[in-house]
């Protein structure tokens, strides 16, 4: 039985301080298109902090580099031209492992912890290989993004993503809604899942609201049918009879961009609609701060991180009633929800909120502070350790328990025996502030 990490002896347990973990991603920030990357990004951040000693291999260009503490190794897929996405992804594969085998000894790591499909082969050949636990982080499945399989290709994501499920010690998805999907889809045993949520980065809270003169209601999110885009595109002239000012910003990328384009052009809304494309986080952050209302009408959403970092910044939230977004909103009270795919729905609840400016106040304030207390990544890293323990039979001790993360927000007594958010922007005469690494 080989020795993992470093540890110490204690007469109830071994307790490992600093567990070595190899995840493998499809994508890694600045190259990235989805919220994937940016979670194992954050997570992978928040572990370094809690002692924990991570390394990524994702797709990229170039020579390992840190970030904030977590190794970062890039492997350069094949550039050979594949006929389709699922040739790339076998392509994309190899490379992993061909960089797995040049980087790195089979002592290296403790565990392995991969996040969806993309990179299911190579976490099965290097757990196999190495003879190391796997931990697999299920973001989405295929059968929920097209809602069913309707040809081979998509058969074979889905057959991929159960053989992830059946390879990995446990699984971990970020929504109950998600484990209630990958346990009835794959046939998972319930006691092999755990739900762990994405989280928020402390740097959403310095964010200042600066709302546009004219009502602005923004979308964050890949131009896919499943995000609901055209939805709101659709929306659009339900809210213009009452509000004939506004405007709507697309900020993102994807298949449906040019179908979005036609529509908006024969429904007139060319000088209306705007679609800057993808946006860092400096123009995310600036994007929340004009708007009016923040809309995601997804009709299949396993989480919806966008939504969270929208809460954080104060844009008050209208949302699809559909997966993890219905568990983070409370509607309401953090934010409202409509019927996914209702057009008029969906433009009669925002002009709802562009009415009433007290009603956005009270989502606002509300939404900022659940999505503090109960979205901290140091806490969700927590849980992750759990995870990792579990698997490899030790208890974790993070090294800098108690501690946050740099620049988090802390809260300050209101006098009457409760506490509200103390913005730090707030504290320093409201100057924003970036966080480390935020801006790429």
């Amino acid at each position: 039985m080989k020795f993992c990490g470093f540890c110490h002896q204690t007469k109830r347990a071994v307790v490992q301080l600093k567990p070595r973990v190899l995840m493998l991603a499809w994508e890694y920030p600045p190259e990235h298109v989805g919220g994937l990357g940016r979670h194992v990004c954050h997570l992978g951040r928040a572990l370094v902090r809690l002692g924990t000693q991570v390394t990524v291999l994702t797709r990229g260009a170039g020579k390992t580099w840190s970030d904030e503490g977590v190794r970062v190794v890039p492997a350069l897929p094949y550039c050979l031209n594949p006929p389709e996405f699922l040739t790339w992804a076998a392509q994309f594969n190899v490379s992993l492992m061909e960089c797995a085998v040049k980087e790195f000894a089979p002592d290296e790591f403790d565990l392995i912890h991969g996040h969806d499909w993309l990179v299911a082969y190579a976490c099965r050949a290097l757990k196999h290989s190495w003879d190391l636990p796997l931990v697999a982080t299920i973001h989405a499945t295929e059968h929920g993004r097209q809602k069913g399989l309707h040809n081979p290709g998509q058969g074979h994501i889905s057959e991929t993503e159960w053989f992830l499920c059946y390879e990995a010690w446990r699984v971990i998805t970020c929504s109950q809604y998600m484990r209630s999907e990958v346990c009835n889809l794959f046939g998972l045993p319930g006691d092999k899942v755990r739900v762990i949520p994405n989280g928020i980065s402390p740097t959403w809270f310095f964010v200042k609201r600066k709302p546009d003169p004219d009502p602005l209601v923004v979308f964050v999110g890949r131009l896919v049918p499943e995000k609901g885009p055209h939805v709101l595109v659709e929306a659009m002239p339900f809210i213009l009879r009452e509000f004939p000012k506004a405007n709507l910003v697309l900020a993102g990328k994807g298949p449906m961009e040019g179908d979005i384009r036609r529509r908006m052009y024969e429904l007139g809304l060319n000088s209306v609609v705007h679609l800057p494309g993808h946006l860092d986080d400096r123009g995310l952050k600036d994007l929340y701060s004009r708007a009016h209302v923040a809309c995601f009408p997804s009709s299949y959403e396993p989480f919806g991180i966008v939504a969270l970092e929208a809460m954080a910044t104060g844009a008050p939230c209208v949302v699809g009633n559909a997966g993890g977004l219905a568990e983070i909103i409370e509607g309401g009270r953090t934010g409202l929800k409509v019927r996914p795919n209702d057009p008029p729905g969906l433009g009669e609840a925002i002009r709802g909120l562009l009415r009433d400016e007290d009603l956005r106040d009270d989502l606002s304030r509300s939404a900022r502070e659940v999505a503090y207390t109960d979205y901290s990544w140091d806490d969700i890293a927590r849980s992750t350790l759990e995870v990792y323990g579990e698997v490899l039979g030790k208890r974790f001790l993070p090294s800098t328990t108690g501690k946050r993360a740099v620049g988090t927000p802390v809260a300050a007594s209101t006098g009457d025996g409760g506490a509200e958010l103390e913005l730090p922007g707030e504290r320093n005469g409201g100057t924003e502030r970036e966080g480390p690494g935020e801006t790429r």
